[in-house]
């Protein structure tokens, strides 16, 4: 049976519950709720699982806070005896327009501090992540406010649309694989 460790980026605390920062926690509570599996405080974050067509889905919202996310992902990884092919993170990102949703095999951090931690815990840049757009409406200097800031109101009802579709992405993900994802989600 194939495994699949999902990772949504976030971080701990009702004061980051509804920020941009946090939409990895917001789609996996999403996807674990339309599974119906409810999430448990393990090691190192909240985990979660569910099966679906024949496929175990390990969902990881990690409590080490957003810089040092990479700790999680290895012992959740090796915990679980589960392949860099099989992981996938799920993650902020300013660089792209809000809503927009694009997945990769492998990639810079692109000054995501997640990521960043991530990549020096694996020792690789060539994992799978998926991106979504928060957009990048932010004055110079401004960024970190922007991505712990709480949605705009117009930005929570297009979240509505948005987060089935980002459920849908990663359930592909582990039955159709990467790039029949890639091909069927990326740009959506």
């Amino acid at each position: 049976m194939k495994k699949f460790l999902i990772v949504g980026l976030g971080n701990i605390g009702a004061a980051y519950e509804n920020t941009r920062h946090n939409i990895g926690f917001k789609i996996l509570d999403a996807l674990a709720k339309d599974n119906e599996a409810s999430f448990e405080t393990d090691k190192l974050g909240d985990v979660a699982s569910f099966r679906f067509k024949g496929r175990t889905f390990i969902l990881l919202k990690p409590s080490t806070y957003m810089n040092l996310s990479g700790k999680a992902v290895k012992y959740w990884m090796d915990k679980e005896k589960i392949s860099i092919d099989n992981i996938l993170i799920v993650t902020d990102d300013l660089n792209i327009d809000f809503g927009t949703i694009r997945m990769k095999a492998k990639g810079s951090d692109g000054g995501h501090n997640g990521l960043k931690d991530i990549q020096e815990k694996l020792n690789t840049t060539k994992y799978p992540r998926f991106r979504f757009g928060v957009g990048a409406n932010y004055s110079k200097g401004r960024q970190v406010d922007f991505v712990l800031s709480e949605w705009s109101k117009e930005e929570t009802s297009e979240l509505i649309e948005r987060i089935p579709v980002s459920c849908n992405l990663i359930t592909s993900f582990g039955t159709a694989g990467l790039s029949n994802t890639m091909n069927a989600f990326n740009g959506k």
